[in-house]
């Protein structure tokens, strides 16, 4: 039985990165500008921003003065037409920003299981040298039982 020494174990398997540094650093500015505005709108500010864009809109354009009213109520044409140019804008950005979370997540999957896989290597050699060690005591203990015998 052979017992890995610790040179073999780090032969074996590389020495660990940082996956999140890896990952940024392959991603491209478009990509980057992708996952930025997932990971902003994706917030509850940005929520209350659009919240509360919302209800001044509204709000304006059914308690002001008449002649002050831009988008008229019950219609609310233009803040219609805006809110979707918004939406769809974003919605492609977002499920690039989650494709590209997608892809850390798999890389951050594969380098953990690398990192189980060499910790799980350093605890058999581990376990391995303790019951190498547990023998050898035991032999050591039955050597002096045998020495205090013959005295």
């Amino acid at each position: 039985m052979h017992i890995a020494t610790l040179e073999e174990i780090k032969k074996e398997f590389p020495e660990l990165r940082n996956v999140n540094k890896i990952h940024r650093s392959k991603l491209s500015p478009l990509e980057k500008l992708g996952l930025t505005v997932t990971e902003k709108v994706g917030t509850m500010g940005f929520f209350f921003i659009i919240l509360a864009w919302t209800v001044l809109w509204l709000g304006w354009n059914m308690l002001a003065p008449l002649k002050l009213r831009f988008d008229p109520y019950p219609a609310f044409v233009l803040w219609l037409f805006i809110s979707n140019l918004i939406q769809i804008h974003l919605m492609p950005l977002i499920m690039v920003g989650q494709n590209i979370q997608a892809q850390h997540s798999e890389l951050r999957t594969k380098y953990d299981y690398e990192t189980d896989k060499k910790a799980e290597k350093a605890i058999e050699t581990i376990l391995l040298h303790l019951e190498s060690q547990h023998k050898l005591m035991e032999q050591l203990l039955d050597r002096v039982e045998k020495l205090e015998q013959k005295k």
